[in-house]
């Protein structure tokens, strides 16, 4: 994912095998899980969802932590070279090269353009996004709620900024590693294991972002299809989030482990997080500098903050959060 032109770029290297073998999550246990997490009927507005935990106080809390003033960028560069891991590169293209005979000053412009979701762009993803069983978040159903002019309920333009509390949990930190190997399943005790390691907790209205060290492993060996297999939070980990009540999730992947452990589900995390807990995901953000920072100044918690675009009915947005020190 660096910006280097596309003939510097490592070459790809075939999908690697999981790290270990997960026992399968019947179906039947999995929409028991959906069920116990799930907090249909609880907000207002319902397609905020779990960022309706996040008030003022929470701000000032966050705010509380910066003490260097160090900001660091959590997203990832536009890429725009095809790959095993960017299936749908972004577009950039010059507009106007200022070369116009005009009054001065010249300007020079540029497009962008992207299909976001996917695992080559830092984005959010809104309530409108994931729907399980015919339902999204709060029970609306999703073929009446999500059309072709967009999202009727759920949009990212209903969620506006967020800032928060943010937890990073550097999972190769903890285990003195350079990265979780993917298919490396990060469970429940995992994540109180790093809390105690770090010196951090997880609680009411923070965000809490995952490091399995994966951009690192791309730039050191060579991107792979991480849609086939990937470290990521197992679905046991996932009622702890619930009962510490996070308001955001995400990490350097997409949250899911993969090769999905639960039978005929492709994205668990994603159905539990945004279909029932109502809990917006931030996809493939890039925490190496962050991990850095944190090590550096010996804290893994800060101020996040998530400033989407305002597109009424998107289903998500492109971002580039800041943490800050």
């Amino acid at each position: 994912m660096s910006s280097s032109p596309a003939d510097d770029r490592t070459p790809p290297t075939p999908p690697p095998a999981p790290a270990g073998s997960e026992p399968a999550v019947s179906r039947q246990e999995f929409d028991a899980l959906f069920a116990s997490v799930r907090t249909w009927g609880r907000w207002a507005p319902a397609d905020r969802g779990a960022w309706n935990r996040v008030t003022p106080d929470h701000v000032r809390r966050a705010a509380a932590l910066i003490r260097s003033g160090t900001a660091v960028p959590l997203g990832l560069p536009w890429d725009t070279r095809p790959g095993p891991d960017n299936a749908k590169p972004a577009l950039h293209y010059m507009s106007d090269l200022g070369d116009v005979e005009a009054p001065e000053p010249a300007t020079y412009k540029d497009f962008i353009g992207v299909d976001y979701h996917g695992k080559a762009v830092s984005h959010l993803d809104a309530l409108s996004h994931v729907a399980y069983g015919g339902r999204l978040y709060d029970g609306r159903r999703a073929r009446e709620a999500v059309g072709a002019a967009g999202a009727r309920f759920g949009s990212v333009a209903a969620l506006g900024p967020l800032v928060t509390k943010g937890v990073l949990l550097d999972l190769p930190a903890v285990l003195g590693v350079d990265w979780l190997e993917p298919g490396h399943a990060v469970r429940a005790r995992d994540v109180v294991a790093a809390e105690r390691a770090l010196g951090v907790t997880i609680d009411d209205g923070c965000a809490v972002l995952l490091r399995s060290g994966r951009f690192r492993r791309s730039r050191e060996i060579g991107p792979w299809d991480s849609d086939a297999a990937s470290a990521g939070l197992h679905v046991d980990a996932v009622p702890l989030l619930a009962e510490r009540a996070v308001a955001l999730l995400g990490g350097d992947g997409d949250s899911d482990l993969r090769p999905s452990p639960v039978e005929g589900v492709h994205s668990p995390v994603h159905a539990l997080a945004v279909a029932a807990m109502g809990v917006p995901l931030l996809d493939n953000l890039d925490l190496e500098a962050l991990s850095a920072a944190c090590a550096e100044a010996g804290r893994y918690e800060f101020m996040i903050v998530v400033t989407p675009l305002n597109v009424p009915g998107g289903t998500g947005s492109p971002v580039n959060p800041v943490g800050i020190l």
